[in-house]
């Protein structure tokens, strides 16, 4: 439940008041990750408790001169009384750096070990997730919202931890001193602890909106910079950059918000302080003149209370961190909480190396649980060494049957086997390790060829790659480049034709050597004279290898051992080319629109 309702806040949702998860669950989980750092976090906080001591002994001193250096004139004090407040400076000086120091290192490494889990939580996610996230929102939570956290432990939070301490050891002495006057510093700190309790809602709700925007301006610019090509050539440059305008005044108002309220909360928090600082100067100067206090404890209560307003007036700028820092561990918790919906079992065996025979027994399957089955009740045997092409329409369930092969989904019905090995039972390394897939979409990195065709395999060398480009026939226009293998192709191969682009794709999946093999609309990108080449590759590649081929060009699986013809995720026609022809089904009359007489 507290989950969801995380979820639902990450989300932008409105969430009941009584739901929201409090700060204090938010950041006691949070210290887990801090606590792994202990000893480093026991050093720079022991620091702490000796600062506190020495805070008390400089007002001491002052006193001191002030009620009898200075009357009896003892002049041959004054280098002591130097030499002291000489050496509690350095030695606070060098606590102070300890401190911080070790406090850095603690944050430092926290924020380390928050990024890494939440990155490696997302690489074990399920494609189902993306595909209802925003790249520009998952890239906020990794960089926004845990630089939001490393204030949290190296910076204005240790700094409140310390003088609270302080403030304590305070408190104590002035009761000892004068409890009167004690009682009187302390009318005003129920009304700061109430107005710093309903500040802080309201810049917690001010933060989560500032996030959302912030995440909202990352999403356009991942999704305009990346598609800056159909911008231009729309001519549609004014219209984006209206809609980000629109964008960026909704973040500079949830910014200013945050502003307004912040203003008004630091002023009526240094008025409080400063009505202690009058009741002290009355009611102490009352007390002077009736010789019930000398002048120099007068002065060191001014100075005390300087001291314990310090706590006060730096809570109510640490507020700001620590309602940002509960906005940014919401959404990371929110996300660390997600659970993939393909989840590998804790027993699970590594896959033995596959001979290819696969199995589909009565799968169904529908995205997000909508109802409504994208494949139904589907059965199909694919023997090893077998290239099975699967043909229908748009959206009859070609691409998911082969999804379902590489368990980026789970059926929600029925079991799918590699020799008789449940997809569900073996690990996923095992299992796509054995994998190539080439899909329809050109998936290359911001890297030189070399490395995009090397993609996956470590290890991988020179020769190898440079054969796997020979067979995908892209060692042609590789060896013209300016550096060649190690030419940089630009973000998702910009650099590159789609013809191009598509060849290296292959080229990378072969590289595996693959037992089984996925071509989704492989050979889509490219012309006629590349794509004869490159099936003619395919037929010496796919000599006993199992391949799954997804085809809207029938052309290009004539020679397939067998054709599965789908309408409505459901198998209505299969065998060869030729036996489909002669029947005068629906691939017959397919092949004819492509192929009219």
């Amino acid at each position: 439940m507290q989950a969801n309702m995380i979820r639902k806040i990450a989300e932008g949702k409105d969430a009941p008041l009584e739901l929201k998860p409090s700060v204090f669950l938010l950041y006691g989980r949070f210290f887990g990750y801090i606590w792994q750092h202990r000893f480093k976090l026991i050093i720079g906080s022991s620091t702490i408790f000796v600062l506190s001591f020495l805070q008390v002994l400089i007002p001491q001193i002052t006193r001191y001169v002030i009620d009898n250096v200075i009357p009896n004139k003892r002049f041959d004090l004054i280098p002591w009384v130097a030499l002291t407040i000489v050496l509690i400076s350095l030695l606070q000086g060098g606590l102070n750096f300890v401190r911080t120091y070790m406090m850095s290192l603690v944050g430092q490494q926290t924020i380390y070990d928050v990024r890494n889990e939440l990155y490696q939580h997302l690489q074990s996610l399920s494609m189902s997730f993306f595909e209802n996230q925003r790249t520009g929102t998952l890239m906020a939570r990794l960089t926004q919202d845990v630089d939001a956290l490393e204030k949290l432990v190296t910076t204005d939070v240790v700094e409140i931890v310390a003088e609270t301490f302080t403030f304590l050891v305070i408190v104590i002495y002035l009761f000892y001193a004068d409890w009167k006057l004690t009682i009187l510093i302390l009318l005003t700190l129920p009304i700061m602890v109430y107005l710093t309790q309903f500040f802080g809602m309201q810049m917690r709700d001010s933060y989560r909106e500032l996030q959302l925007q912030g995440a909202a301006i990352n999403n356009h610019l991942q999704e305009t910079l990346s598609n800056i090509k159909l911008i231009k050539s729309s001519a549609n440059e004014e219209g984006e950059i209206d809609r980000f305008s629109q964008i960026n005044q909704k973040n500079m108002q949830a910014n200013l918000r945050t502003v307004q309220l912040w203003s008004a909360f630091a002023p009526i928090i240094d008025f409080m302080n400063n009505l202690g600082h009058i009741i002290i100067l009355a009611y102490g100067s009352w007390e002077v003149m009736q010789s019930k206090m000398s002048i120099g404890e007068l002065t060191a209560f001014l100075a005390y209370l300087n001291q314990i307003n310090q706590p006060t007036k730096r809570f109510s700028k640490i507020i700001n961190v620590l309602q940002k820092g509960a906005t940014a561990l919401e959404r990371v918790f929110e996300t660390l909480d997600t659970k993939p919906e393909v989840a590998e079992k804790e027993d699970a065996i590594i896959l033995p190396e596959i001979k290819g025979h696969i199995q589909f027994e009565n799968v169904d399957f529908a995205y997000n649980n909508s109802g409504k089955n994208v494949i139904n009740d589907l059965n199909l045997e694919i023997q090893p060494g077998m290239t099975v092409a699967l043909v229908g329409a748009s959206g009859a369930g070609k691409t998911t049957i082969a999804n379902l092969a590489a368990r980026f989904y789970d059926p929600i019905q029925g079991k799918i086997l590699f020799d008789g090995h449940d997809v569900r039972d073996v690990t996923l390394k095992s299992l796509r390790g054995q994998m190539g897939i080439v899909s329809q979409e050109t998936l290359l990195l911001h890297a030189s060829i070399k490395e995009n065709i090397g993609y996956g395999k470590p290890g991988i060398t020179d020769t190898e790659i440079e054969v796997a480009a020979k067979i995908a026939h892209a060692h042609e226009f590789i060896i013209e480049l300016p550096d060649g293998y190690d030419t940089i192709i630009g973000d998702r191969g910009m650099k590159l034709s789609g013809g191009q682009r598509q060849r290296l794709a292959i080229a990378r999946a072969l590289i595996k050597n693959p037992s089984f093999l996925i071509l989704d609309e492989a050979t889509s990108s490219l012309d006629t004279e590349s794509e004869y080449l490159i099936q003619q590759a395919l037929q010496k590649l796919l000599q006993n290898r199992t391949c799954l081929v997804i085809a809207h060009r029938l052309s290009t699986i004539q020679n397939a051992d067998m054709i599965v013809v789908l309408e409505q995720g459901k198998i209505i026609e299969t065998g060869t080319h030729s036996e489909l022809i002669a029947i005068s089904g629906r691939y017959a009359y397919l092949h004819s629109m492509q192929f009219p007489q």
